[in-house]
């Protein structure tokens, strides 16, 4: 038992070091992260865009907090939790991780991580409309093509809201999961929906007349 004990602490290192090499790789010597620079070398490697869904899937999973930059810790998380000691490993890995991202346990979790990765300056709460479009297409825009893309043109045309904070984001995806579309049939006002998506049925149907 010692013996298999000592065997996998030893494979369990070698792994390690394998993981922080590949890290000092694509990091910045001076601010000893992976700066976006970086992170354009990694997708490279990987054969994928930087705005591809699942460069955010492996933020996620690193539980990265600044958008853009990997340290260290970061990446070793991600990276063991991957099993993914070389880049041929880590490419591989990107299947798994869309599949667990995708179980609906998860899902709510990463699209809230998505809108908390975006808030790039310090005390920020809400993102702006333009960068919220983006997000949206990026994280929803396959679940629910049909609503994402009417949500995006009303958030677009109206005048009201200049920005999107976090209840207003989350109510989106209950919406979304919740809400017969494009009828709204079971969508009551009463509820404790955020105004916006009363706005938003409004002037859906306002369309549909």
């Amino acid at each position: 038992m010692d013996l298999f004990r000592s065997a996998s602490g030893k494979a369990a290192t070698k792994e390690l070091e394998r993981i922080d090499q590949l890290f000092y790789s694509y990091s910045n010597e001076s601010s000893g992260m992976i700066d976006p620079e970086g992170i354009e070398h990694l997708c490279s490697d990987l054969e994928v865009a930087h705005t591809d869904v699942r460069i955010l899937m492996l933020a996620w999973k690193m539980q990265a907090e600044k958008q853009g930059y990997f340290t260290l810790e970061e990446w070793r998380k991600g990276l063991k939790a991957l099993r993914a000691d070389t880049i041929i490993k880590l490419k591989k890995a990107l299947p798994e991780l869309e599949n667990e991202v995708c179980r609906p346990s998860n899902y709510v979790e990463f699209y809230s991580y998505a809108f908390r990765y975006c808030l790039t300056e310090e005390k920020q709460k809400s993102i702006d409309i333009e960068s919220i479009c983006e997000l949206l297409e990026l994280v929803l825009g396959s679940q629910f093509p049909q609503q994402v893309d009417l949500f995006i043109q009303y958030l677009k045309t109206q005048i009201d809201y200049k920005v999107i904070n976090m209840d207003q984001w989350m109510g989106f995806y209950r919406f979304c999961n919740e809400i017969s579309f494009p009828d709204f049939n079971n969508y009551d006002e009463e509820l404790a929906w955020p105004l916006i998506l009363d706005n938003f049925v409004d002037w859906v149907k306002s369309k549909q007349i």
